[in-house]
């Protein structure tokens, strides 16, 4: 019998910096080692990458020193959730970049790769949080 437990969930909150953008990898990482988990590691990792590098620069953006939160954990017993609010207004848009653009292929990646994604007013304050989960492929197995 699988064991379906899985360590609890994990909240970080840090300044809208991109040296935080390593520090929020490393979360997702070890949650998801502590899980065993190894197979959804390295996609995990590279969409939290790409969330939290957005909020940080729409946080940098705006010109107001706000915090980004960082929501990580199971929102099933297979389904890894991670969450990521900022307080800078609007909602990013899912667009195509110009071949000679360095970015703009965050929320492309993150629609291309996660089981599931989308962007909603819910969070722990004003602005927005950009979400996605992994593993729902699995939910048979």
């Amino acid at each position: 019998m699988e064991d379906h437990r899985r360590p609890t969930d994990v909240s970080l909150v840090f300044p809208a910096h991109p040296l935080w953008v390593r520090t929020a990898r490393e979360t997702v990482r070890t949650l998801l080692a502590a899980s065993h988990r190894p197979e959804l590691t390295d996609i995990a990792v590279l969409l939290t990458s790409e969330a939290v590098t957005n909020a940080v620069k729409a946080s940098a953006g705006w010109g107001r020193s706000t915090p980004v939160t960082l929501l990580v954990g199971w929102s099933g017993p297979r389904r890894f959730r991670v969450l990521v609010h900022d307080e800078a207004p609007g909602f990013p848009g899912l667009r195509t970049p110009g071949a000679d653009e360095e970015g703009g292929r965050g929320l492309q990646l993150i629609s291309n790769r996660a089981d599931a994604w989308g962007v909603c007013g819910h969070g722990p304050g004003w602005g927005k949080a950009t979400w996605f989960e992994l593993g729902r492929a699995d939910l048979a197995g």
